[in-house]
């Protein structure tokens, strides 16, 4: 039996012609991995990458078609995907591109909460999941809509060596920003590259537990050039992941506040 197609349009704006239920899905993003699992998609998820290490259960079973960056072009055409899913900037553009010329590609830019939401939204629509992407983003409204932050001047941090922090135009900015945080670096664009000799008046500095690793003797590096801040290890998956696991972030953000 063929399936018969539409058009759906992704966060870039591009009309993707997709079968009305795909079978044989790649996901290239760890966050929207653990939404297809959420969403009940055990069958039709065929490929993930190497950093999709949620749920373990497809970490373990699920064929990897390389990193998040360095996608094998050949195991995901041996899959014969009627739909990949990717995102603008934890994808490699290029290969996306070409994986455009052969499969339908899907493609998120994720900046906020309520673009996450579309996300969910959408991916249920396109997936025949839509009853369960609307009880997700219930449970993701609901929950942001409790939440009670704290007013201080915040810095987050991604990495070291060189030094790196969350700009304004980035998804971990808006979940500061919705637990009541002032991002000193909310002026700058993207992840920009900071000298910590020189930081502006932080009252709490995050430290973020991925992509760069921190542990706690880092904490007290950064006390050295802020010593009346409030520094912390910080799960970096509830602050940056904008999939199903944002159905528990908020209660994280209400704990570490």
């Amino acid at each position: 039996m063929t399936l018969s197609r539409h058009w759906v349009a992704d966060q870039l704006g591009r009309q993707v012609e997709i079968s009305s239920l795909p079978r044989r899905i790649i996901s290239l993003v760890p966050s929207q991995t653990e939404l297809l699992y959420d969403l009940g998609l055990t069958t039709e998820v065929v490929g993930i990458t190497k950093f999709c290490v949620h749920p373990d259960e497809w970490f373990r079973s699920k064929t990897r078609v390389g990193g998040t960056k360095q996608v094998h072009l050949d195991i995901v055409r041996s899959l014969q995907p009627d739909l990949i899913i990717a995102n603008k900037e934890e994808n490699d553009a290029a290969q996306v591109m070409a994986l455009m010329a052969e499969f339908p590609v899907w493609v998120s830019d994720i900046h906020d909460l309520t673009q996450a939401q579309e996300m969910i939204e959408t991916v249920g629509s396109l997936t025949g999941k839509a009853a369960q992407a609307a009880g997700i983003n219930k449970k993701i409204t609901e929950g942001f809509n409790e939440l009670r932050g704290i007013r201080k001047k915040a810095a987050y941090f991604i990495w070291r060596e060189p030094w790196m922090v969350a700009g304004g135009d980035t998804f971990i900015h808006d979940m500061m920003q919705r637990c009541g945080l002032e991002n000193v670096f909310g002026g700058e664009l993207r992840y920009p590259e900071v000298d910590i000799t020189q930081l502006p008046d932080c009252e709490l500095v995050l430290l973020s537990s991925e992509p760069y690793p921190f542990r706690d003797k880092h904490i007290a590096e950064l006390k050295r050039y802020l010593p009346g801040a409030d520094v912390r290890l910080v799960d970096g998956e509830m602050f940056s992941w904008y999939g199903s696991r944002l159905m528990y972030a908020f209660r994280y953000f209400m704990e570490m506040l």
